[in-house]
């Protein structure tokens, strides 16, 4: 991913409000399974890490990128950015700039 796109779904996913919410159990097989078939759908979304939560933000969003095969846009504070393009590109919701 480049700069270029990278800055461009930030930007969109700057509107966002997250859709999931890490907590004190962290990451389970279900919640990452939940997150694959959301971003099958949506392509970018947003997720929270509450404050119960130990895992280190970074940490949990290499990790969730690593088995959704998605990449992480960004992570500020408590506030993860994941993006995965659909796979058929008549699902594409989202055109990155070239």
């Amino acid at each position: 991913m480049t700069s270029k796109q990278r800055s461009y779904l930030m930007k969109l996913a700057s509107g966002l409000d997250p859709i999931f919410h890490v907590g004190k159990a962290s990451l389970t097989t279900e919640f990452e399974e939940a997150i694959k078939e959301v971003l099958e759908s949506r392509e970018l979304i947003k997720i929270g890490v509450l404050k119960n939560c130990a895992d280190d933000p970074k940490e949990i969003a290499q990790t969730l990128a690593q088995d959704t095969r998605s990449e992480v846009v960004q992570v500020i504070g408590k506030k993860i950015v994941l993006y995965k393009q659909a796979d058929e590109p008549a699902k594409r919701k989202i055109k990155l700039p070239v």
